[in-house]
């Protein structure tokens, strides 16, 4: 299934692009906190901070270094009740393509 963006319609816009490698380095791991950063989160949830969202959520983690301990079906409903997206996958993929385009200065 191919995702629909405009990131990369924005990307094929922009006059000049810096380098991947100039963003993270291969081996680097990005901080989820980075990637659900406060101007993503509180343009796309009922929440400051992926930390408030976790903690709220109907699971025992209380910030996001605990999300692994959230269920898989009953983080779906959590997002779909308290985001503007659908679910867990639609939530990702969009900070992620928040975090790329920020990156880049897409936006």
């Amino acid at each position: 299934m191919t995702r629909q963006s405009t990131l990369e319609q924005a990307a094929e816009a922009a006059d000049d692009l810096p380098d991947a490698e100039d963003i993270v380095a291969p081996d680097e791991e990005v901080p989820i906190r980075d990637v659900f950063d406060a101007e993503f989160m509180g343009s796309n949830t009922d929440f400051d901070t992926l930390d408030e969202m976790v903690a709220a959520s109907p699971s025992t983690a209380t910030s996001a270094d605990d999300l692994e301990r959230v269920g898989s079906n009953e983080w779906d409903e959590f997002v779909a009740e308290t985001t503007v997206f659908p679910n867990e996958e639609a939530f990702v993929f969009a900070a992620r393509d928040h975090w790329v385009a920020k990156s880049l200065g897409l936006n």
